[in-house]
């Protein structure tokens, strides 16, 4: 890779889940495209990109799926603008996500992502578990 998209690679790291929900939806606006059909096909295309370092061990895990395990009914709409934001989807999908838990929100995600979405789904009053 060069430069220029290292140091956009290194740049996008450092946002939050926030951040990066509202650069979707300005890249979505700007460039008058729909991530919600990708966002599925990268999630489902990473871990089968990933998959090729078999000889690695616990501890040097570098993806992780989020699932939401259960969600308060009393929670439930906070949990889902989380869902919504952390995912990219729509509202209809949002909520049959949350409707239907255990789900996995998100595959083959980096250790501080997942973890950022856990802190927050949990604050909100979720139960989340990272693989």
């Amino acid at each position: 890779m060069n430069d220029k998209l290292n140091k956009i690679v290194e740049e996008l790291k450092t946002l939050t889940l926030l951040e990066a929900a509202e650069l979707v939806k300005e890249i979505e606006e700007v460039f008058g495209v729909d991530t919600s059909v990708s966002v599925g096909a990268v999630a489902m295309a990473m871990p089968a990109a990933g998959g090729g370092d078999a000889g690695g061990g616990e501890e040097e895990k570098s993806s992780f799926d989020v699932t939401l395990d259960e969600v308060p009914a009393d929670k439930k709409i906070a949990i889902l603008k989380i869902v919504r934001n952390a995912t990219g989807l729509g509202l209809k999908e949002s909520k049959e996500i949350v409707d239907n838990v255990p789900k996995v929100l998100k595959e083959g995600a980096s250790k501080a992502e997942a973890d950022a979405m856990k802190k927050e789904l949990e604050d909100a009053g979720g139960k989340v578990s990272i693989k």
